[in-house]
């Protein structure tokens, strides 16, 4: 896209006052998620610290039932698509066209990619919460329900769900967490030094 194409642009070519405008804001959007992509920790504690504002704020309110509901459902979208890799092996059993886990036991060993990377996922997560926060602002996200019923739908949607993605693990022998690179112990050093 070369300098003029922009919506933001004048009628001269030269970026217009509104346009530079958003694009400083976007510069500085991204330079903070770039600076913040190494601690993991401290990002998800804020998102948790965000979602519980958010819940203290519908319990308090007594409303927005169906943005809490929607907000679930992408969240649990979002974590379905985190445990899941990113090339399915029930598709791509015979092909060969790219990384796939081993479905063997003498298969050489593939690391798991992800469909949705942590950090893609705490993005989304968080923008979740901040925009169910905003809808909460205005009256007409506030549709009266029985919530109750939206609570019970959700645990057995959320059930069902993790059933599936489960058995889905088991079947191709993935597993989407690892807890650091497996470390070996070499043999003990039988000769030390004696201080005399």
């Amino acid at each position: 896209m070369s300098e003029g194409d922009s919506s933001g642009d004048a009628i001269h070519g030269k970026p217009s006052t509104v346009g530079r405008f958003f694009t400083q804001i976007g510069q500085v959007y991204q330079s903070l998620l770039d600076r913040s992509t190494p601690y993991g920790i401290v990002r998800w504690i804020a998102t948790f610290v965000c979602g519980a504002i958010y819940m203290i704020r519908v319990y308090i309110l007594q409303g927005w039932y169906i943005v809490t509901y929607a907000l679930g459902i992408y969240h649990l979208n979002l974590f379905i698509a985190f445990l899941s890799p990113k090339v399915d092996p029930s598709l791509m059993e015979d092909s060969d066209d790219g990384p796939a886990l081993p479905t063997k036991q003498n298969e050489e060993f593939r690391p798991f990619i992800r469909r949705l990377p942590e950090f893609k996922f705490w993005h989304s997560a968080t923008k979740g919460i901040v925009v169910a926060m905003v809808c909460t602002f205005f009256d007409a996200f506030n549709v009266p329900v029985f919530w109750p019923i939206l609570v019970m739908y959700f645990i057995m949607l959320f059930c069902i769900t993790m059933k599936r993605q489960i058995k889905h693990m088991v079947k191709y022998r993935y597993l989407p967490f690892t807890h650091g690179k497996r470390t070996y112990k070499g043999k003990e050093e039988s000769t030390k030094a004696f201080a005399s």
